[in-house]
């Protein structure tokens, strides 16, 4: 029974303790509703106090506004202390270029602080469980991801002035999903998340299913995975933390700099690691561009033979090797220009986080959005070159008449002034703006469908 398996969750993981303050987070699906439930239920043996924060993300119109309602009348039939918000995610995603998922939690989670500050609560208590850590897993090794978030979701984690905890994480859905039935629980239920144009959907969907008919106990060693690469991962980082003291030269937020025989003298694991504890004290909160891809680019960089080479990461971090010492700065105000040639076939990776990917294709394979270029490779003329913008460009985009500044499409587009020197521009042999990669495609562009020739085919990918 689920009372059962998460009583003894918090006692083993020592999550909660008689007395204390609870703030949960609470969408009125089964897992949230559920675990406030159970909360509640043990509030009065426990003395524990309760405050339920619901955050309306305005992404379902009035269904979603419902979904408040739910929790508030929920909360104010057992005297439970609600809070709830409504936030425009969509516009929060046009100000700051996050996708809906990252602004969605960003703002989520903003509030929850927002909550513990003014209820003087120190622990926020979360519904994820098994089956959400097993696609967590599966998403970021699918991803690529190294160390730590390979593990998954922690058990609990610092938060603000405080920590957020998970009690359900021993749980597999259907516990939930039987608990609600037992205690007569209605919860309200999301359709996005029966839709497949979620990563993590696709995963829920198709891939546990499987793993789970492969082994009933599959979210168990899932959990039990993610507990020894978390175990690991501390040893190995407090023993790379050790060798750090030795190899740095500059240690500042700004502007940092390291000993590279040092760091290249640790044993591989090591090493990987320590690239990692430097990046996570220059940046705080990695940004959601920094990629594996990056961390491997700066290996190469301490490996390479030339004594002089330099790297840009997101956010405007310049890294620069010269000879035995590596720097790292914030400090440099405007972004190197570049000039890339596109190989087709071949790909090449931008300093904004993305990569533009260059094959020969039929034309109905292809997709066609802004993130995409097609031109019969007739027509081309070669090679083509993406490279960072300059005063005066123009283009003639598909569907208007007349000339368009770049300027001005950056405007209407509301790209941020920082973006703007890095955004990648598609040009041709003879200088002809053919693409904005995500924002504007010029009138070379073809029209789809037509399988009798062969096209070139440009896309703009996230690394």
């Amino acid at each position: 029974m689920l009372e059962k398996k998460v009583t003894k969750y918090i006692k083993d993981h020592n999550l909660l303790h008689v007395g204390e303050k609870l703030l949960v987070g609470v969408s009125g699906g089964p897992d949230s509703l559920a675990l406030l439930h159970f909360l509640h239920s043990m509030s009065g043996q426990y003395g524990l106090g309760l405050v339920a924060a619901h955050v309306d993300h305005m992404f379902r119109g009035e269904e979603s506004y419902e979904d408040l309602v739910f929790v508030k009348k929920y909360c104010e039939e057992r005297s439970i202390v609600f809070e709830g918000t409504r936030v425009n995610v969509n516009r929060y995603m046009s100000e700051t270029g996050q996708s809906s998922q990252t602004a969605a939690r960003t703002l989520r989670y903003r509030f929850y602080q927002e909550m513990m500050v003014k209820h003087s609560i120190h622990k926020l208590v979360l519904g994820h469980h098994g089956d959400d850590q097993m696609e967590t897993i599966l998403m970021r090794l699918t991803r690529g991801a190294s160390g730590a978030a390979r593990a998954g979701i922690p058990v609990k984690r610092p938060f603000g002035n405080g920590e957020i905890v998970r009690p359900f994480l021993p749980l597999e859905k259907r516990d939930i999903l039987e608990y609600c039935s037992r205690q007569g629980l209605e919860p309200r239920l999301d359709p996005s998340n029966e839709k497949e144009s979620y990563s993590r959907n696709r995963f829920r969907l198709s891939v546990l299913p499987f793993l789970k008919r492969e082994n009933i106990k599959a979210h168990e060693h899932f959990q039990r995975f993610s507990k020894e690469i978390r175990e690991d991962e501390e040893l190995l980082l407090e023993l790379t933390k050790s060798k750090m003291e030795s190899i740095w030269v500059k240690q500042s937020k700004l502007e940092s700099a390291i000993h590279v025989k040092g760091l290249m003298a640790m044993p591989n694991s090591l090493q990987r690691r320590a690239v990692q504890l430097i990046l996570n004290y220059l940046y705080g909160e990695n940004p959601e561009s920094l990629s594996a891809k990056h961390t491997s680019q700066l290996m190469e960089l301490f490996v390479n033979p030339d004594p002089s080479a330099e790297l840009h990461f997101p956010k405007g971090l310049l890294v620069k090797k010269s000879y035995e010492v590596c720097m790292f700065s914030f400090l440099q105000t405007k972004p190197k220009t570049y000039y890339l040639k596109l190989e087709v076939p071949g790909e090449i990776l931008l300093p904004n986080g993305y990569k533009i990917k260059a094959e020969y294709s039929k034309g109905s394979a292809c997709k066609n959005d802004n993130s995409t270029f097609l031109m019969p490779a007739r027509e081309a003329r070669m090679p083509f070159i993406a490279r960072t913008r300059e005063e005066g460009d123009r283009m003639y985009p598909k569907g208007l008449r007349g000339s368009k500044k770049i300027k001005d499409i950056f405007i209407n587009e509301k790209i941020p002034i920082e973006k703007r020197d890095a955004w990648p521009i598609v040009v041709d042999s003879s200088g002809e703006i053919l693409w904005v990669p995500s924002l504007r495609k010029s009138s070379r562009e073809a029209e789809r469908g037509d399988d009798q020739q062969i096209y070139i085919y440009l896309e703009y990918i996230k690394v």
